[in-house]
């Protein structure tokens, strides 16, 4: 069984760079139509296939811009069927350094933007025949540690506590899922990881042996997003290549690290 999205339309937010590129190009190999909004257009076209998305500005945290965009998808395509919430992320910065307006924009683009294009989604497929899905690209950042991005990584776990609630309120018509997502290699991948060398030694710590590529996390949304998942909803899919090691196991100098008990 192959995804197949044909004549359905997807709206990915931030879905011109990075992983929301990956997400945009696998869309459009599944046949959909895909609107990309962001601030500001990608240097170089969003394509696949012959085909590209349909890019609109728009500033995901604003009400006015929020619902400008989605009327203009709905008055140009009539429907609206999927939603990827992508946009988002934060700049490193520790908890006791950064100001109170820095944490409250950070929790304001990675957990009530989300749920403001999601909101006003709703509004949209409620009214649909077929109703809709809505994906969350969340983080392992909402599930462990997070130093350096603590605001980022408690709005994320905000992120699946929303799925969660939202997958209640908004049934039978909205699927609502989240990725939650690990490490991936993208353009920006210098910036946190390094050089060449310390982005290969980064992705050695992980099971699978290498971060996700954008398309990685493009297939998993693809598929929530796709009548083979007509059943899912209210779940988070963790893509992260097998997780982290333990720390202890590193640090342990026993012969053979016990990995089970109490500690």
């Amino acid at each position: 069984m192959e995804v197949n999205l044909s004549g359905s339309v997807v709206l990915v937010t931030g879905g011109v760079r990075g992983v929301g590129a990956g997400i945009s190009r696998v869309f459009l190999d599944a046949g959909a139509t895909v609107v990309a909004c962001a601030r500001r257009p990608a240097d170089t076209p969003v394509d696949s296939g012959g085909r590209a998305v349909d890019f609109l500005p728009c500033d995901v945290r604003d009400p006015d811009s929020v619902r400008e965009m989605i009327d203009a998808i709905v008055a140009k395509y009539g429907r609206l069927d999927t939603v990827v919430n992508n946009a988002g992320g934060a700049p490193f910065a520790m908890a006791a350094d950064a100001s109170a307006n820095f944490h409250a924009k950070i929790v304001q683009l990675n957990l009530l933007a989300p749920l403001l294009v999601s909101q006003i989604a709703n509004e949209v497929m409620q009214r649909q025949q077929s109703g809709g899905s809505i994906v969350m690209i969340s983080s392992v950042s909402g599930h462990r540690p997070s130093p350096g991005t603590a605001a980022y990584g408690a709005a994320k776990a905000g992120v699946d506590s929303l799925v969660s609630s939202l997958a209640i309120e908004w049934a039978p018509k909205v699927r609502m899922n989240s990725v939650i997502v690990g490490m991936v290699h993208t353009e920006s991948s210098h910036l946190h990881y390094g050089d060449a060398d310390g982005i290969d030694a980064v992705a050695r710590t992980v099971p699978l042996g290498r971060m996700a590529a954008p398309e990685d996390i493009g297939h998993t949304a693809a598929f929530l997003a796709s009548p083979l998942a007509s059943y899912l909803s209210g779940s988070s899919l963790l893509v992260h290549g097998g997780g982290e090691k333990p720390a202890f196991l590193e640090a342990s100098t026993a012969d053979v690290p016990a990995v089970s008990g109490h500690g």
